[in-house]
């Protein structure tokens, strides 16, 4: 199988009950859309929605870290991509973006995600068959830049004595 560099979700618009009451769309469904990205990428490595049911086996977020850079408005039309940055046989690290289809980037996401035995729960190996098509993915993503905000952390940089940047 050869995968697209990134992954990219199909478009989609946003639901209007995802909206706050600012007219845009509310901060927990950025992760939504984050989420559903994964979800097309986990199909594409054979992890989709039978996976657990065929191997007592799922994957869990172990941390995230969601950048928001510009506002989604209601009748945006959007897609997300998936980049895998790393992997070994417990762990995947994902970072994503959120793009809206005029091209400019909405919001990004780097996350940790855990391959979880769900007798536990606990940490497990990928079996053999998912772990070789993850290795895949990732010489297909290996030509991919590092993403410039991959490895960011939360910190506020002090500029002055006052604490103003």
């Amino acid at each position: 199988m050869s995968f697209d560099a990134p992954v990219i979700a199909p478009t989609r618009g946003l639901d209007p009950a995802w909206l706050d009451y600012n007219g845009h769309l509310n901060m927990a469904y950025y992760n939504v859309l984050f989420d559903k990205a994964v979800d097309h990428a986990f199909v594409q490595i054979g992890c989709g929605p039978d996976y657990l049911k065929a191997h007592n086996m799922s994957f869990f977020t172990a941390e995230a870290h969601v950048c928001y850079l510009r506002e989604l408005k209601p009748d945006a039309q959007v897609n997300a991509t998936v980049q895998l940055l790393d992997h070994d046989a417990k762990r995947l690290h994902f970072y994503q973006e959120i793009r809206h289809v005029e091209g400019w980037v909405s919001a990004t996401s780097e996350t940790l995600l855990l391959h979880v035995d769900m007798s536990g729960p606990r940490a497990a190996e990928m079996p053999d068959d998912i772990f070789a098509k993850v290795s895949e993915m990732a010489e297909a993503h290996a030509s991919l830049p590092r993403p410039e905000r991959a490895g960011r952390s939360v910190q506020i940089v002090r500029k002055d004595s006052r604490g103003s940047a």
